[in-house]
């Protein structure tokens, strides 16, 4: 922050001096009158319980689920001393969405993404206390401390333009790229988190801190002693004198600053304590959306001992105690008082596709103080397509085995599982109990293994396992081994198959199915008895789906056979012929009835005309089977030469007659006969077994 905008507020939290004070336009009194306004705050009382080396703690400060969006509209509305109509409890805030920040010094993430838009301020401040793990507490105190944004009786456009005192440096003017309160509160929450998690300047240690920009003015070596003082000391790299902290809310000597001073009192004043002793602190560093549940890393620890404690995460309302054992090294070294073994890796279940609340609790161990909030986030779990493995492939007698597990993110079923092997497809539900993955599988539990035997001819195979999506995502490869299946083995074994279908067609009856000796791969003899008498019959005909199901024995087992019977109930059985000594099983019975065939109607027609000519005779008329719609057909005999005649030609007259579907019954036809007497007869022919009528017969000459 510049000296010139530090003079301008200097009770607002900015690091002038009282020389800097002078140029103000705002007076010693106006400002504490600004500043002290509050109920229970002493304007000249001064100031008890600061201590340079800690300010606040860490679990306060780094708290990201200290207050809703509703509790601080709520608190602004509560503080608001606003009369010119320009009030912060009313304001609204305009960010870009920004992505997650990681830190290019340490490579850690500082911020979580933030979704952009035009909202209320007390919205904007509470995702960014969300999305960096920084209290909107600390976000409300310093934007009072900067330009009494909260309190303020008339906030001008400037107060807004550098709310939080973001990118103000006391040497160079503000950066104009970070005006406005959005920007402002985006640029100063992040810079507030970036100071821990991208170790920027300085960090807890020792450091010499001054009283003021004047050097003149001295300073002594601070013990600071975690990350947030480090952070406020980054953001304002001044510590109140002696004459600053006898002030209260009031202007010091020459050699005074305020914006940590006022800091510690607006804090103290609106919340309570900034520093618990032997209270629980950390830090809550990531939550990772995994399918099932979430990863939780982070750390904390106990100030009253060196020994791991618990941390109590809750999930929709759901605890799992976790100890925060990890070794972390830059935690020893930030706090040596307590080592280095605090940190934590967790993984807790959830159900998919919930959004939950997940909170994070470092639970006191021994001596005085208390549990601490480390964080709290709305989050859901991972969404997409199907993880798991292909673990095993193995080979077997007449085939290969499986074994793996897969689920899918977006449901808690069971889901199939597609196993390929030379080029045909086996369904498996990935549904067996796995109690091995117990800690990957979170909240989708453990019954989510598959196995099964793909049988395949002997010989080397690469085999693959997919994951078969729900919802969102697409199928997916869960891996691909190879392995030889082994060869069948003779044992005697009993064949197996299946007697499909009898179908019955007049007298005609036809057998279908399938037989296999799992002993060997050529096809074996099959007996059909039909009404009790037998005839043997190979299993060699093609079966693709035979092949399909049992692809070691190939797709040459089917078998078809006809044969003529009486009328009447007909049984039909199928036996398996073992290919060595052993049982003959029965594959299939069934019952047929098998009826006389059905009396035909005779055709009907008429031989309209019969004419001759030069070597010819010719014929015209219609005809048609009373048992059916097609056109029918007419022999014509000329002196006992037989001639066939469709009559499907069309004839209007025997359709009025007859009725519609007659219109195609005509037939005509013309033949070259010898000179001389001959008999020319028709006949209507059945389309079944039936008689076939003369429609005519008569003796003419041709010339």
């Amino acid at each position: 922050m510049s000296v010139a905008a530090a003079a301008a507020l200097i009770l607002s939290g900015l690091t002038a001096t009282a020389a800097t004070a002078a140029t103000s336009t705002v007076t010693p009194t106006e400002a504490v009158e600004a500043s002290a306004v509050d109920s229970g705050i002493v304007r000249a009382a001064p100031v008890v319980g600061f201590d340079p080396g800690t300010i606040i703690d860490d679990a306060l400060f780094f708290d990201g689920g200290a207050m809703s969006a509703a509790e601080i509209q709520s608190f602004l509305d509560q503080k608001n001393r606003c009369t010119n109509g320009r009030c912060l409890n009313t304001s609204t805030a305009s960010i870009s969405s920004r992505a997650a920040v990681v830190s290019h010094r340490t490579g850690n993430l500082v911020c979580n993404a933030v979704e952009g838009g035009t909202m209320r301020t007390s919205e904007l401040i509470y995702r960014m206390q969300v999305a960096c793990g920084i209290s909107a507490k600390v976000i409300l105190v310093t934007l009072e401390k900067e330009q009494s944004l909260v309190t303020g009786r008339t906030p001008s456009e400037r107060n807004f333009t550098y709310a939080m005192g973001a990118n103000c440096p006391d040497t160079a003017p503000c950066d104009p790229n970070h005006s406005g309160i959005g920007p402002q509160i985006l640029a100063g929450v992040t810079s507030l988190k970036n100071y821990s998690a991208g170790r920027f300047s300085r960090q807890p240690g020792v450091h010499w801190i001054g009283y003021s920009p004047n050097a003149n003015c001295g300073g002594t070596n601070v013990n600071v002693t975690n990350f947030a003082t480090a952070a406020l000391y980054n953001y304002t790299p001044y510590q109140p004198n002696a004459s600053a902290l006898a002030a209260g809310y009031g202007l010091g000597d020459g050699c005074g600053s305020y914006g940590n001073r006022n800091f510690y009192n607006f804090y103290k004043d609106w919340f309570g304590a900034p520093t618990r002793a032997g209270w629980t602190f950390g830090n809550l560093e990531m939550i990772e959306p995994l399918a099932g549940g979430f990863r939780v890393v982070g750390w904390a620890a106990d100030p009253d001992t060196t020994s791991a404690i618990e941390v109590h995460i809750y999930v929709g309302g759901v605890g799992y105690p976790v100890i925060a054992d990890g070794t972390r090294p830059d935690v020893g070294a930030a706090h040596p008082s307590v080592g280095a073994n605090h940190g934590f890796d967790a993984r807790v279940p959830a159900n998919p596709g919930q959004s939950v609340s997940l909170c994070v609790y470092a639970v006191n161990a021994v001596g005085k103080g208390s549990n601490t909030t480390l964080g709290c986030r709305d989050v859901t779990p991972a969404t997409g397509s199907p993880q798991g493995t292909l673990d095993e492939v193995a080979s077997a007698e007449g085939g290969v085995t499986v074994r793996g597990w897969a689920i899918d993110p977006d449901t808690l079923s069971a889901i199939q599982v597609h196993a390929y092997i030379n080029g045909r497809s086996y369904r498996l539900t990935a549904d067996s109990s796995r109690p091995d993955l117990s800690r990957h599988l979170l909240g989708h539990g453990t019954a989510h293994g598959y196995s099964g035997f793909i049988p395949a001819a002997a010989g080397s195979y690469e085999v693959c396992t997919y994951g078969i999506n729900v919802a969102s995502g697409a199928n997916v490869q869960l891996g691909c081994k190879t392995a030889t299946a082994g060869p069948l083995v003779e044992k005697a074994r009993v064949p197996i198959g299946a007697l499909d279908s009898v179908t019955v067609a007049g007298t005609t009856i036809t057998a279908s199915g399938w037989a296999i000796d799992p002993d060997t791969a050529q096809p074996v003899s099959v007996h059909l008895y039909v009404s009790g008498a037998g005839s043997a019959h190979m299993a060699n005909g093609t079966r693709s789906d035979v092949g399909n199901a049992y692809p070691a024995y190939g797709s040459g087992h089917g078998f078809v056979v006809s044969k003529d019977v009486a009328p009447g109930s007909v049984d039909v059985c199928a036996y398996a012929i073992n290919t060595v000594a052993g049982a003959n099983p029965l594959i299939g019975c069934k019952r047929v009835e098998v009826k006389s065939p059905p009396k035909s109607t005779p055709p009907v027609g008429s031989l309209d005309e019969i004419a001759t000519s030069a070597g010819q005779v010719s014929v015209r008329g219609w005809s048609f089977d009373p048992d059916s719609m097609a056109s029918g057909e007419v022999h014509v005999y000329v002196s006992g030469v037989g001639y066939s005649l469709r009559a499907d030609a069309a004839r209007p007259d025997v359709a009025a007659a007859f009725g519609s579907g007659r219109e195609s019954t005509g037939f005509a036809g013309t033949f070259s006969v010898s000179p001389g007497s001959h008999r020319v007869c028709v006949y209507g022919i059945n389309d079944a077994a039936g008689d076939n009528p003369l429609l005519a017969c008569s003796t003419v000459v041709v010339p």
